[in-house]
């Protein structure tokens, strides 16, 4: 059976730190648009569409859609899990992938390894045996009920934020749809999924680049999350304030009007100059269960 892999970005003006962030000009185009041209480059996603709000403010959201023919689905600004839902029920997704529109450095091939690990594939230098999952999950695949890259303090991440990718099976998505009650797993999307995962300690693997970690939740969730070898989970590459967005047209400028480099090379560059990272250093990095006020007075 062939499944309808679609990436689903999230997209909103009115953002607490950084109102309008997302049509933000980097290197000559909109924050969304690198967002949106590199999703559409990862080579396992089927269909890539915008998830906005109906608020008036996001009008702009959908006329640029329409300007550059993406799909677009409107809903609820508070409830994200429920415009995910509805969103990925329209556009009959059998996995969704769950992208937002503040990572302009988001890396094509770590969408492609997070899919790749949720279906049960074995990649390229990594530890994981995955023959050793004997059951099938809701997609009919050796596979995991969530898998991503990164998950939010307080756990521990290895890559950078800002590269974040999540995947989820259509089943296990509406189950969240259905029973999450929680403002922060409204508004997050995903915790319902991950939230109560521990995941055994890792001997870190000779020669390995990555390493795989997973567990089942108190609910019943399958799920894995994909490390890196070295450990770059400190490094901030999102944009949420307006020194993230600096730090961010700074980099671009580095690459003189090139937009297609990899996360590889931006660490490249750091390296040369460390003087970079430091300019959105500072920023804090929200957690898991931290929710906009705002929502709670919706």
């Amino acid at each position: 059976m062939s499944l309808n892999k679609v990436a689903i970005i999230q997209a909103r003006m009115s953002s607490s730190r950084l109102p309008g962030k997302v049509m933000q000009d980097i290197a000559g185009q909109p924050m969304l648009q690198h967002v949106i041209d590199r999703a559409r480059r990862a080579t396992l996603i089927d269909q890539v569409v915008l998830a906005t709000t109906t608020d008036l403010t996001d009008d702009v959201l959908e006329q640029f859609c329409r300007k550059y023919k993406l799909p677009c689905f409107r809903g609820s600004l508070p409830d994200v899990l429920d415009r995910f839902y509805q969103a990925a029920a329209q556009f009959q997704a059998d996995v969704i992938i769950r992208l937002t529109a503040d990572c302009p450095l988001l890396d094509p091939n770590l969408i492609d390894l997070t899919i790749l690990t949720f279906l049960g594939q074995t990649l390229p230098r990594t530890n994981y045996d995955f023959a050793d999952l004997s059951t099938t999950n809701s997609t009919g695949t050796n596979s995991f009920d969530f898998c991503t890259n990164r998950l939010p303090p307080p756990w521990q991440r290895t890559l950078p934020i800002g590269l974040d990718v999540e995947v989820c099976s259509f089943t296990a998505l509406e189950r969240a749809w259905r029973f999450a009650d929680q403002l922060y797993q409204r508004e997050h999307v995903m915790p319902y999924l991950y939230e109560g995962i521990a995941f055994p300690t890792v001997d870190l693997p000779v020669n390995m680049e990555w390493y795989i970690q997973q567990n089942t939740t108190p609910r019943g969730f399958r799920v894995a999350l994909l490390n890196h070898i070295p450990d770059y989970g400190g490094l901030r590459l999102t944009v949420d304030t307006p020194a993230d967005l600096e730090f961010v047209r700074q980099v671009y400028r580095q690459f003189d009007g090139q937009t297609d480099f990899t996360w590889q090379e931006v660490l490249a560059l750091l390296d040369k100059n460390p003087q970079l990272a430091s300019i959105n250093a500072d920023v804090q990095h929200k957690s898991a269960f931290d929710v906009d006020k705002r929502s709670s007075r919706t």
